[in-house]
Parts: structure tokens; C-alpha cells; sequence
């Protein structure tokens, strides 16, 4: 009972971070974006205005729209990415978990 308790509260700490705290996070790029922007200039927007980078052939997609698109959509898509992101490693680790327990002998 106690180490049930333990994973609700964990998984509870790790969605509310998720939900909410991830949207007070830095909007700077990440290190992927920095890297496809070496080489280019850009304005105060972020727009790319010269020079050769990666990122000057970065196209929009279908789902641009959509609360996953990405996390500088503003605070839903955020959170919602971040809640989801949650779920599925949980679902995923506790799945490969669940696999690889061990297993009493039969009696």
C-alpha cells in the first residue's frame, strides 16, 4: 500500500511540474534550435533575416495548429505537451517494469 501511494504521489508531483511549472520555463531555444540557427542572423523577432543556416528551410506542417505542434504556442500547448509527455514515459516505464519483474514460482 505504501509504495502504491508513493508512485500516485510521485506521478501527481511530476504532472502538476508538467502542467504548470513547465510553463514558467526559459524561452530561449533549445540546443537543437541554436545549432539549425548557427550561421544565420537574426532580429529581435527570432525571424531569420540572412546568412546560411539549417533553419532557413524549416517549413510549416499539417498539425501547426494543434496543441502539440510545439511549446512556443503559449500556455496549453505547453502544458497539455507536458502532461502527455508525462503519461507516456509513465505508461512506458511502468510497462517494461511490469515485464521485467520477478516472478514467484508456481506452489
Amino acid at each position: 500500500m505504501r509504495k502504491r501511494l508513493f508512485i500516485v504521489a510521485g506521478l501527481f508531483v511530476a504532472l502538476i511540474l508538467a502542467g504548470v511549472v513547465s510553463n514558467f520555463a526559459s524561452s530561449s531555444p533549445d540546443g537543437l534550435d541554436a545549432a539549425a540557427r548557427q550561421g544565420c542572423t537574426v532580429d529581435a523577432d527570432g525571424e531569420i533575416t540572412g546568412g546560411t543556416c539549417m533553419a532557413q528551410k524549416e517549413r510549416g506542417h499539417q498539425l501547426a495548429g494543434s496543441p502539440f505542434a510545439g511549446y512556443g504556442d503559449g500556455a496549453l500547448s505547453t502544458a497539455v505537451s507536458g502532461v502527455v509527455g508525462v503519461l507516456v514515459t509513465f505508461a512506458v516505464g511502468g510497462g517494461v517494469f511490469w515485464l521485467a519483474r520477478r516472478r514467484q514460482p508456481a506452489a
